[in-house]
């Protein structure tokens, strides 16, 4: 079921390098609570476990993020009082929510922030509220380093939160 358009917040953004990719997702952090579930789509390379380092440092989480495409998910706890960040990889994930309730996240969104790369059809169902980030990249020419981020915020939880200044 799609979210009514006012339940819906969106910001698009250009990234010229990893390390604006990185600071992108300590602001980002700012926005993020306990609770919060983000999507995050994009082609191999293009930058999703660089965007989720930033979170980790912008939430102060324990670990470097790398990307748990071998584990699926990588628990990494607050260092302070804030969140724990889990870290999902649902590329090898077959079948939505079955597969992902093996993994417990359920349990653990409450009082966490749940990232899951290449999500979807698998995880909309956990909440209504959710961050979808989806990161295009130049095709072919490895070289760029441009990315076009669009940061869309389904649900009422998003409806004010703010996300236009992540473009600041």
């Amino acid at each position: 079921m799609e979210a009514a358009p006012h339940n819906r917040a969106e910001t698009r953004l250009t990234v010229t390098a990893p390390e604006q990719m990185r600071e992108l997702g300590r602001r980002l952090a700012k926005l993020l609570r306990a609770g919060d579930l983000v999507m995050l789509s994009g082609e191999l390379g293009a930058g999703k476990t660089t965007l989720t380092r930033g979170l980790g440092e912008g939430l102060g989480v324990r670990g470097a993020v790398t990307s748990p495409t071998f584990v699926i998910a990588r628990v990494h706890p607050s260092l302070g009082d804030g969140p724990p960040l889990v870290h999902v990889d649902a590329y090898r994930l077959g079948g939505g929510l079955d597969e992902m309730e093996d993994l417990d996240l359920d349990v653990s969104l409450p009082e966490s922030v749940i990232v899951v790369e290449w999500g979807e059809g698998k995880v909309e169902e956990l909440t209504d509220d959710r961050l979808q980030i989806v990161i295009h990249r130049a095709v072919g020419d490895t070289t760029d380093e441009v990315r076009k981020v669009t940061v869309t915020g389904l649900g009422a939880r998003w409806a004010e939160a703010g996300l236009e200044a992540l473009s600041a």
